[in-house]
């Protein structure tokens, strides 16, 4: 899933432990589909809200849900302005350097390319990613031409309008869009990158990693995680 490039502000910044205060706030993008996105009531929707309730539920917890842009979601859990991530993070030993994750909540998540040329080599292409992600990370290693766009909308956009021959990013999210749009097409293989998709919690809060640990466990034993991940088709399910 998605791969932030940490900011020397997170390293610095730091805060208490979760569970002295009677609610946990949980942040989240809101623009990433199905994951979580913004419903047209204004609420907070998709896979990851839906699991996030019912983690809370199982955890005990009070929980309370808050929008923040991907470029500074790690700096803003870090500094106090939300407990715990889950915005389809990739679990990555960079990341790690800085806050701790629970286990994964889903298996990796295959990344593919979309783009309006069939014919395409995706290898020495203008391919568009979403900055800071785990799949421009990639390109910017592949020898392709990286252009990086502040959300994943507008890296479908350039695709249209010929600023990019194509777009790298997470197949749930392409899926749909590409049903939509006749115009545009999957090109190549689907590409595996990370290692899965966990919530990040400061390392501060050990004791609200394990709770969330212990919920996400139990959801994993008793089936439902399964069957919350074929419901919003985010990833292939746990063997």
């Amino acid at each position: 899933m998605k791969k932030l490039i940490l900011s020397t502000a997170a390293l610095a910044l730091s805060a208490g432990m979760a569970l002295s205060a009677d609610t946990v706030r949980l942040g989240t993008e809101g623009a990433y589909a199905p994951w979580n996105f913004i419903n047209d009531s204004g609420e907070i929707d998709g896979f990851e809200r839906e699991l996030g309730d019912e983690l809370c539920k199982r955890a005990e917890l009070t929980c309370e849900w808050v929008t923040n842009e991907w470029d500074s979601i790690i700096p803003n859990l870090v500094s106090g302005n939300y407990d715990a991530i889950i915005a389809g993070m990739s679990i990555t030993d960079e990341r790690d350097e800085v806050i701790d994750f629970t286990q994964n909540y889903t298996p990796p998540d295959p990344s593919a390319y979309l783009g309006m040329d069939e014919g395409l080599d995706v290898t020495t292409g203008v391919i568009a990613a979403q900055s800071g992600t785990i799949q421009a990370g990639y390109i910017a290693e592949s020898g392709a031409t990286l252009v990086e766009f502040a959300t994943p909308e507008e890296t479908i956009a350039a695709v249209r309008n010929g600023e990019a021959d194509a777009v790298l990013a997470d197949k749930s999210y392409l899926v749909p869009i590409e049903a939509e749009d006749s115009d545009l097409v999957f090109l190549g293989e689907d590409v595996a990158l990370g290692g899965g998709v966990g919530m990040g919690v400061r390392e501060s809060d050990a004791e609200l990693r394990g709770k969330f640990d212990a919920a996400i466990q139990s959801m994993k034993d008793d089936g439902s995680l399964n069957a919350l991940i074929t419901k919003w088709d985010v990833s292939s399910t746990f063997e």
